[in-house]
């Protein structure tokens, strides 16, 4: 039995034993809201804790009751895509390295090394990496989805905006949870937690995720098996305790770890008719076809495997008037993913499914990732007009990155990155009505890389047929400092609404990619891009605090706009720069309480980006010009130099034009201490377009899911029986695509059905 399994099974029995000692002081469940109104939702966008009417942000959240609705049935940080206006998110490499986009603005990059400018803040901890931000989501306080720039608070890299999740932390009186489920696939969760006090002025908290799901993919071409791929096997856990025996002292420490065993993401090829983005009937969610990885090669049909864990110490310090805060953190990553990229069997003539130039299997691996982070700031704590705080911040991380196609060999590449910055910002109370906040932060950012072995064990350099041979590539080193700007002034127009307008500027630090060194490429390197960021808005609680309205108006300009040339023949992964690009648009959030037992809340986005570069061309879709090969897609763009495609005036790639949500939340009184429950969940995608360059085949537009949860809540036992589903009309919902070889397509998770039950002790 595995470490995790058994520290679950050592939880559960510890929380059924305990419920005996504590049920006596069981509390049915309270909200900071009336009984038929708003609920106060309080936000941490600006490092201390504020209503989310009073901040001059785009700001959005997800309770937990929420964050438990969408992630129902084994679904991972992915599954928040399109559930709050302006935010998307992507993934080609299964449930490791997301790739987040808000307001339009994001990176297409798939490789391990890739930098975004959406970032992901968990517990006040940076998770730069890309497979640090997939960390499993459980026992979550709330999600806060800051839009636009954060980069005097925050730092470079969070030019788009911050993901911040703030998990439930230890406190002295006991509570406890166990929820489980069981749905469609065989799909198993185990969510459990635990916590109180442990002695005088210690407090502390462990909680657990354990998900399964059964493969369910047959792959046709290994016809001695059956349900080859598709599932996986998650757990994952957190211990934190809480010391604060002494009046103005506070120490907060943390633990977490996760392991990974399941199935990379499923290429599935040629399910597109050239001139259409419809999937066709190459496509079937249950069956693919792959010969790249068959269990008889070696390899275990898509595997991936990762494996992470880290370590925070945070201090609070009540200086008085002022307070002092210290975060440092510790945390590292290894794993690896492999996958039929071409998504077919064989090649030319006989490949399956339609017609597949070559083969292509890819192994990546991310070893030795370590990443160390410092924060230190002080912060006024007065009823003053005045507040303000400073603070410094330093970054360091390192990792290698091993390639390998099965032809040219493995290749490995090693990344380091070293940041510092001192940041700083105030706010002054003109009036009661009107306040004005101003910050500033100098950054410097320093990244290096290396070329290490190439072409091991590559059959390439063997038959020599693509004239591979081992390069000499020297050091590259590059650094660059910048200071980012905010500004914003806060008007409450009356005791219900509160208008505001901000001016917010950024940078994404200087990017380096190296993947390309592992198909006879060279390193490419992408300048710091800078935002100025543009938006005003209105929040209000309306109708006697039971319909809450709240909209932002934005523009934004980004300068050396970074992107990842992603295509031709040899699906190369170049870092290039526009010359600049823009957007505007809108968010709408809503939430209405109806009645006593049924509320509604609605948002919806639009967002128009643009580039803007005139000279700006890529290779699309298998494009070569050493074979006279146009590519095998319908391109739209002009084409310069016959083969390549200009993208000036397209949009930005996975950037939705709009998203819409809607949840609706309704009970019935069970007796004096329960309720039945119906709760459902949509969500839609307009178009969007997949790459840098417009073609028919991958622009993709209506796309939606809808959930839902229906069962029985008892507040004076605290336990809860539910039905859910998520994808419940099944949708098969393109989410990417691979461009260079075939017709290659992604799509989403499946429907899921099941049942779930929690039970709580307080």
């Amino acid at each position: 039995m595995t470490f995790f399994k058994q520290s679950l099974l050592t939880l559960s029995i510890a929380t059924i034993l305990t419920s005996g000692l504590h049920s006596q002081y069981a509390l049915a469940q309270t909200s900071d809201a009336d009984e038929s109104g708003l609920e106060t939702i309080t936000v941490t966008a600006n490092k201390r804790s504020e209503s989310i009417q009073d901040v001059p942000i785009s700001i959005a959240t997800i309770s937990a009751e929420n964050l438990d609705t969408i992630l129902a049935g084994g679904e991972d940080i992915l599954a928040l895509a399109t559930r709050v206006p302006g935010l998307y998110a992507e993934s080609s490499n299964g449930r490791v390295a997301p790739r987040f986009y808000m307001r339009g603005l994001g990176n297409t990059d798939f490789d391990l090394a890739a930098s975004q400018p959406v970032s992901i803040i968990m517990d006040d901890v940076v998770m730069e990496n890309v497979v640090l931000k997939s960390f499993p989501l459980f026992d979550i306080q709330q999600v806060e989805v800051i839009r636009g720039p954060q980069g005097t608070l925050f730092g470079r890299n969070t030019t788009a905006g911050i993901i911040k999740f703030d998990s439930v932390k230890p406190r002295e009186d006991f509570d406890a949870y166990v929820q489980a489920s069981y749905g469609s696939f065989q799909t198993t969760s185990i969510e459990a937690a635990i916590g109180g006090e442990m002695g005088e002025g210690i407090s502390g908290r462990f909680s657990i995720l354990s998900q399964d799901r059964d493969n369910y993919i047959d792959n046709l071409a290994d016809p001695s098996s059956r349900n080859d791929l598709g599932g996986f096997n998650e757990t994952a856990f957190r211990g934190q305790m809480l010391f604060n025996g002494t009046e103005d002292l506070e120490v907060l420490w943390q633990v977490q770890g996760r392991r990974l065993d399941g199935t990379a993401s499923i290429f599935r090829a040629n399910i597109f008719d050239q001139g259409s983005s419809k999937l066709n009937g190459n496509y079937k969610r249950d069956e693919v076809n792959f010969d790249g990885n068959l269990r008889g090669n070696g390899f275990d049909n898509n595997p991936q495997a990762y494996e992470s864990y880290g370590t925070t110490l945070k201090i609070d310090y009540d200086l008085g008037d002022a307070t002092f805060t210290a975060i440092s953190s510790y945390q590292q990553a290894d794993g690896y993913s492999l996958g039929d990229i071409d998504g077919g069997f064989g090649s030319g003539e006989t490949s399956n499914p339609g017609f597949i130039p070559f083969g292509a299997v890819t192994q990546d691996n991310l070893n030795n990732l370590r990443q160390v982070t410092h924060e230190f700031r002080f912060a006024s704590d007065t009823n003053e007009a005045r507040q303000w705080q400073l603070g410094m911040f330093y970054f360091d991380s390192s990792f290698n990155v091993t390639s390998n196609d099965g032809s040219f060999g493995a290749t490995t590449v090693f990344h380091e990155n070293d940041t510092w910055a001192v940041f700083g910002q105030q706010s002054y109370e003109l009036s009661d009505a009107l306040t004005i906040t101003g910050g500033v932060r100098y950054t410097n950012d320093e990244k290096s890389l290396v070329v290490g072995d190439q072409n091991v064990g590559g059959f390439c350099l063997v038959v020599d047929f693509l004239d591979c041979e081992i390069q000499d590539y020297d050091p590259i080193d590059v650094e660059d400092g910048r200071w980012s700007f905010e500004g914003s002034i806060d008007y409450k127009a009356n005791d219900d609404t509160t208008l505001f307008a901000r001016y917010a500027n950024g940078f994404r630090a200087q990017s380096i990619q190296g993947r390309d060194v592992a198909f006879e490429g060279a390193p490419s390197v992408a300048d710091a891009e800078t935002i100025n960021s543009y938006e005003i808005g209105a929040k209000s609680d309306l109708v006697d605090n039971t319909l809450r309205l709240n909209i932002a108006l934005f523009y934004y300009e980004v300068d050396d706009l970074q992107l990842t040339a992603i295509g031709g023949s040899g699906n190369n992964t170049a870092l290039i720069n526009a010359a600049s690009g823009r957007a505007f648009g809108y968010e709408l959030d809503l939430q209405l309480v109806a009645t006593e037992n049924l509320v509604f809340t609605a948002g919806y986005s639009f967002n128009d980006t643009k580039i803007n570069d005139s000279d700006l061309k890529v290779l699309p879709c298998g494009a070569n010009p050493a074979f006279g090969s146009l590519g095998n897609c319908s391109v739209n763009d002009p084409r310069v130099d016959t083969y390549f495609a200009s993208i000036d005036n397209n949009p930005f790639p996975n950037a939705p034009q709009s998203i819409a949500t809607l949840t609706a939340r309704y009970s019935i009184p069970a007796g004096d201490d329960g309720e039945f429950f119906a709760f459902t969940d949509w969500a839609y995608q307009g178009e969007t377009s997949l790459f840098l360059y417009d073609a028919d085949e991958f622009v993709v537009d209506n796309q939606f899911e809808g959930g839902f949860r229906v069962g029985y809540e008892n507040f004076a036992k605290n336990y809860s029986v539910a039905l859910f589903g998520r994808n419940i009309t099944n949708e098969s919902n393109v989410k990417g695509a691979i461009d260079f070889n075939n017709l290659t397509g992604i799509v989403n998770e499946p429907r899921i059905i099941g049942i779930e039950a929690k039970v709580s002790f307080f």
